[in-house]
């Protein structure tokens, strides 16, 4: 029986020295097999980023194109001062408005001066009917350039302006 243990010590060992040589090369996470499948992972990914940088980068243009801005064409219209409607036991306040055109082009300048007449009705017939209360703040400012704005459109149609700017507003 004594030969029986040997025996079995020995391919204990053979068995022992097959499951040495297999693990050897897989000692943690940085085998051999892993750094390789890292390293060709961080190819693919750094070659597909280069390649989509310059294919959508498009072509580098070293001229330097000045931009052409138009200067400003600005028309003064007449200053409006008109009473503002009260609920009857108020007193009377009036709002006295200097107003200037902003024009895309100066070409619309001579339109405009034709079609005046038509711009102050517009004016007067909308500023008549505002409330003091309509004036109040930034966002009733707003309004009020909005809707002149709309107002002088509507009067020199097909034509356009680009918006109306106050020079001075009193309310007295």
């Amino acid at each position: 029986m004594a030969s029986k243990p040997k025996k079995m010590e020995a391919e204990d060992a053979d068995v022992e020295a097959e499951e040495g040589a297999e693990a050897a090369p897989s000692k943690g996470w940085f085998s051999r097999k892993t750094i390789i499948i890292a390293a060709g992972a961080m190819m693919a990914v750094l070659g597909g980023g280069g390649a989509a940088y310059f294919m959508l980068s498009g072509p580098k243009e070293t001229k330097s194109v000045a931009l052409q801005a138009k200067p400003a064409v600005f028309l003064d219209v007449p200053e409006v001062l008109v009473n503002l409607s009260t609920t009857g036991n108020e007193r009377t306040q009036y709002l006295k408005v200097k107003v200037v055109l902003e024009l895309p082009d100066a070409a619309l300048s001579p339109q405009i001066q034709t079609t005046m007449p038509r711009v102050m009705d517009a004016f007067q017939t909308y500023l008549r009917e505002l409330r003091p209360t309509d004036l109040d703040g930034s966002a009733g400012l707003y309004r009020l350039k909005e809707e002149l704005t709309r107002r002088v459109n509507a009067a020199i149609a097909p034509s356009r302006i680009n918006a109306v700017l106050f020079k001075e507003i009193v309310v007295q």
